[in-house]
């Protein structure tokens, strides 16, 4: 007779192994962004504007899976650090955009080569990565489809 495993083992959650690597891949992050002044958000905040430019506070917040109030402060260090500004929309006069400033758009170059560093570091080639931001993304929408429908 073969014992069922126990379903309330630590080693068989899934949250425990997506939590300590997420901890583990922003530390890994961490001595590259230094140089740049960035804490991991902060880069994934400026990673978004330079690939679409000025964006509102709730389209960032969404590209980056953050409610607008996470984002906000977020957003409000990165213009204490005059690497982005608010100004108005063109379209819309009663709307604010949050754009970069020259400092913000020259800060890009400086941050070209992390990615690559990335995967140099963690040995892993680019292929393996688009296999575990796949499956990242597949236990994400899993988990948003299942809070949105409790």
């Amino acid at each position: 007779m073969t014992s069922t495993p126990d379903p309330l083992a630590v080693e068989a959650q899934v949250c425990l192994t997506v939590s300590a690597a997420a901890r583990s891949l922003v530390a890994f992050y961490r001595p590259l962004l230094e140089p740049l002044g960035l804490t991991h958000p902060q880069y994934l905040a400026m990673l978004a504007l330079w690939q679409y430019g000025a964006l509102s506070l709730k389209d960032l917040a969404a590209l980056l899976h953050l409610e607008p109030a996470t984002a906000s402060p977020l957003v409000k260090r990165l213009e204490a650090m005059e690497l982005v500004r608010r100004e108005r929309d063109p379209h819309d006069d009663r709307a604010l955009l949050i754009a970069l400033t020259e400092s913000g758009r020259n800060l890009r170059a400086r941050a070209v080569a992390i990615p690559q560093s990335m995967l140099d570091g963690l040995g892993l080639d680019r292929a393996e990565v688009e296999q575990i931001r796949a499956a990242a993304a597949l236990l994400y929408d899993a988990a948003t489809r299942s809070s949105r429908g409790a």
